[in-house]
């Protein structure tokens, strides 16, 4: 049986593994310790109103301790934007990346933003050549697919519009 450890241990195991946000953190923490409230309170007779109870006041220690793993430099939400981008740039558009960080609670600076918009009518052409092959769409029905394809993607309605114009031409 493996020995039980204790949330700092953990938080540093997960942040070890890859970055996370400190709401996406602070959400896997909680998770864990409900987790290990049940498998200790199964044993006892414990109703359901105290068990949230126990949550409330477990969610109460994660603040103290996501702010020691801040101080050490262990949890940075611009790390995590940073290692998100990156990870993500070569698959999606600025949008989706955008909305993914929202999720999170995070935005990006204006000049990250920029950036991406920058860079996004190529990236959107490497995805589409991936994709399809570069094959002209035949008729109106294959170009929607290609429209619908790159929108779910995340990439603008200008960029994908320019870059089907591109490929007509």
């Amino acid at each position: 049986m493996k020995p039980i450890q204790s949330l700092k241990m953990r938080a540093i195991g997960l942040l070890s593994q890859r970055e996370h946000s400190r709401v996406e953190l602070r959400r896997k923490l909680q998770r864990i310790q409900r987790n290990s409230l049940a498998k200790v309170d199964t044993s006892a007779d414990v109703d359901a109103d105290t068990i949230a109870e126990g949550d409330a006041e477990a969610s109460v220690e994660l603040d103290p301790l996501l702010d020691w793993l801040q101080a050490q430099g262990y949890l940075s939400d611009a790390r995590f934007v940073e290692s998100r981008v990156h990870v993500r740039a070569p698959r999606f558009g600025s949008l989706r990346i955008k909305q993914e960080l929202a999720q999170h609670g995070l935005s990006l600076s204006a000049e990250a933003m920029s950036e991406l918009k920058a860079q996004e009518f190529g990236r959107a052409k490497a995805i589409w050549m991936r994709k399809f092959g570069g094959q002209l769409p035949g008729d109106a029905a294959a170009k929607a697919k290609q429209m619908r394809f790159l929108t779910m993607r995340g990439f603008a309605a200008d960029t994908i519009r320019r870059l089907l114009r591109c490929v007509d031409e």
